[in-house]
């Protein structure tokens, strides 16, 4: 059995007509295929914790400055969106960088949702980082390693704080409480 040429086989596909069924099948594969990337890529920001769990959140608490980092430019455009339409647009900042290059040295609050395989390679970055002032807020899935100061919510819908200054103590010191300036609200 001989094959065809790419040149052979896009000739031959050039004189056929696809008619309503060839048309419904482009159609139905494009569908799927648009499904598949917003699936893929697209949906995980438009859940229910990553938008509580955002630098908004912060910035209506009192926290600042308040940025924002992630790699997906329509999630960045979706976060300035939802600033704008908070009446927040200008106040908050969300940038199109590469969190593992961003130096966290000034950072005073920081509130992360990754993938817990993730979380263990952000822990070492934050440790090397942070100040010991800094509080520490993971959504949906806990730093294993660090031993949370406060635990708000259910589910999916759960928050772990942190103090940095309390995951530097030695093995077996008494935890730090919350910082008296450090509000976390239900996210229910």
């Amino acid at each position: 059995m001989e094959e065809d040429s790419p040149e052979e086989f896009l000739a031959e596909f050039k004189e056929k007509h696809l008619g309503a069924w060839g048309i419904v099948q482009i159609t139905a594969g494009t569908g799927l295929a648009v499904y598949g990337m917003w699936a893929g890529v697209l949906m995980p920001g438009f859940r229910k914790v990553p938008l509580r769990l955002q630098v908004l959140e912060a910035h209506k608490h009192g926290f600042g400055p308040t940025v924002g980092y992630e790699l997906n430019p329509w999630l960045v455009r979706l976060a300035n969106f939802h600033a704008w339409r908070a009446g927040h647009y200008g106040k908050v900042s969300y940038r199109q960088e590469d969190l593992w290059k961003v130096d966290l040295t000034e950072c005073k609050n920081v509130t992360v949702f990754l993938a817990p395989s993730v979380l263990s390679l952000l822990q070492e970055k934050m440790e090397a980082e942070l100040p010991d002032d800094a509080l520490v807020v993971a959504g949906r899935f806990p730093f294993t390693e660090w031993t949370p100061c406060r635990i708000e919510g259910d589910g999916v819908d759960r928050a772990w704080a942190y103090t940095m200054q309390a995951q530097r103590l030695p093995a077996g010191s008494a935890v730090l409480p919350v910082p008296k300036r450090v509000e976390i609200t239900s996210l229910n």
